[in-house]
């Protein structure tokens, strides 16, 4: 009886068919961007100072200017460490009293500022901005200033949380019915985000929105890798992460037009309710209609794949059968990824990867947020570098192998972070080109760490080991938000050393591994525990059995 692959090599393995449909799941990449990184202009802080009453009129009587007006008023400038002076502490002034002169009108009350007593900001902050953010709509700094670092957390959250359970929904009411119910759940709950009027309903939309958005990018990425054949499975897959960052530099450029964090959010929410036309446009898998038993679905697809494909249907059609391997009866346990000493070794190293390098990645997009010159030039800049770490990562996968370009990678991001510490930012060109590097090298161990996490694991509990590993990376992205800008206050070069340091042990972790290039994918814990042994590769098979594989973290 012939499996979906072999029917597959003769009706086309990416003839027309896959071709349209990977274009069309692709959109699913592309909006996941916003609401991974749209902290960065969703959330961005402008320079500010407290509202002091009486001010704005003694200004206007005066006849200041901006500048004047900020030098005669704010305490802290010109100060190395005046940044919270300026931003958080206002002098305890009547600003309306007649005697105040326009010129130096602090010099009648005492001879030198710094006598004079200072409190905080209690009458609200002005934004030096023409825009919006979250942050000046719900005053989201000084001692709030931590609730920004909460927003982002909660997506990471969410993602974390849902993985759990999407997985789960994918496999038992099918991939199409997943992506079709989180897509509209995200589409909704990003909508309404943009309308309430509090930050407790914003945060707990954010949660949903996390919560549904990542198992509805793992259900497009399910769907396209089972409908091409084996030889292309591993392309597409990398294909599809770089439509990501095709959103990634889409969105700098919808932030510059739409400065206004309402009006954005809902500008990125409002496609997502397009992804409702899969219903009409996208099959679902034959593959889980083989799982489930649904033959006769299965055999519609495929003949309707053929013709597509401009491909005549084999005549055993009707016989279309699922490949079935005796070792998936095994009943998996995490237990099972502690339980020998290799796979044991292999757990602890891969949690720590799949934690340090999502911290990375999302700390080096927050940071850059954080310090950017301009923030949507900056942004687009160092996104481009991903379309290089993807060719990295097509050439040098079965050429090198995964191990060592992994190390590389983790030393280069590791050395950007170092040499950021001594670069000053007047150079922001060269800051620039080292958090490119930076991310650059944190993308490529991020899209390969995948393949190497279901290489290591053995095949009854290949799923399991990847869901179980990649977990750590929501955990690292939960942190991420909270190590970038809460360290950035006690000294801004501190979340550098805490990234490089990370890199570096990451880099020196990886080459524990075993190289699994030209390796025979496990089939059983011995296999696993016994993986420098060469054999015939079978790459291509692990994308049909990892079908809840998640690539970032995401």
């Amino acid at each position: 009886m012939p499996s979906v692959d072999d029917v597959l090599e003769q009706i086309g393995e990416f003839g027309w068919f896959q071709k349209r449909t990977f274009l069309l799941l692709c959109f699913i990449s592309i909006i996941l961007a916003p609401i991974y990184v749209g902290i960065v202009f969703l959330g961005f802080t402008p320079d500010h100072h407290c509202r002091s009453p009486g001010v704005a009129e003694l200004s206007r009587r005066c006849g200041w200017s901006p500048e004047e007006e900020l030098n005669y008023t704010v305490p802290g400038l010109g100060e190395a460490d005046g940044a919270f002076l300026r931003q958080c502490m206002r002098y305890e002034v009547d600003w309306n009293q007649s005697s105040l002169s326009c010129v130096d009108p602090l010099a009648s009350l005492a001879p030198n500022r710094s006598h004079l007593p200072l409190s905080p900001c209690e009458h609200g902050w002005v934004y030096d901005t023409p825009g919006s953010s979250i942050v000046t709509e719900f005053n989201l700094v000084c001692a709030d200033a931590w609730k920004v670092d909460l927003f982002q957390s909660c997506v990471n959250l969410g993602f974390f949380l849902g993985s759990l359970g999407i997985g789960y929904i994918a496999d038992r009411f099918g991939r199409k019915l997943c992506l079709l119910l989180t897509t509209l759940i995200s589409a909704v709950s990003g909508v309404l985000m943009a309308v309430v009027p509090d930050y407790t309903s914003m945060l707990l939309f954010r949660l949903l929105q996390g919560l549904v958005s990542k198992g509805s990018w793992m259900s497009g990425y399910t769907l396209i890798t089972e409908f091409v054949g084996s030889g292309y499975r591993r392309t597409v897959g990398i294909l599809y992460q770089v439509a990501f960052t095709v959103g990634l530099m889409a969105l700098s450029g919808v932030a510059y037009a739409i400065p206004h964090w309402r009006w954005l959010q809902l500008t990125v929410s409002l496609p997502t309710f397009l992804c409702l036309l899969y219903y009409w446009c996208v099959p679902e898998s034959p593959r889980w209609l083989l799982s489930q038993k649904r033959n006769v679905e299965a055999v519609k697809v495929m003949d309707s794949i053929a013709q597509k494909n401009g491909k005549p249907p084999p005549a055993d059609l009707k016989l279309l059968s699922l490949e079935e391997d005796v070792t998936e009866k095994l009943s998996p346990s995490v237990a099972d990824l502690f339980r020998t000493p290799n796979i044991r070794k292999h757990t602890f190293i891969l949690m720590f990867l799949w934690f340090t390098l999502a911290m990375l990645y999302q700390g080096i997009i927050l940071r850059m947020g954080a310090t950017a010159g301009n923030l949507y030039m900056d942004f687009f800049y160092s996104s481009l570098v991903e379309f290089p770490a993807a060719v990295i990562i097509l050439v040098c996968v079965d050429r090198v192998g995964r191990i060592y370009p992994m190390a590389v990678s983790n030393l280069a991001a590791a050395a950007a972070c170092i040499i950021l510490i001594f670069i000053p930012q007047d150079l922001h060109w060269l800051n620039i080109v080292l958090s490119s590097i930076g991310r650059m090298g944190a993308t490529i161990v991020l899209q390969m760490i995948c393949l190497v996490n279901a290489e290591l694991y053995p095949t009854f509990v290949r799923n399991l080991g990847v869901m179980v590993c990649s977990a750590l990376s929501d955990i690292g992205g939960i942190i991420a938000p909270f190590m970038v800008f809460r360290l950035m206050e006690i000294w801004q070069p501190l979340p550098l050393i805490v990234f490089g340091v990370l890199a570096l042990l990451a880099a020196g972790m990886t080459l524990l591994l075993p190289e699994t290039k030209g390796v025979a994918l496990p089939e059983t814990i011995e296999d696993a525990e016994n993986l420098q042994r060469k054999d015939k590769p079978k790459e291509n098979k692990i994308y049909l059995q990892v079908q809840t594989s998640e690539l970032r973290s995401p």
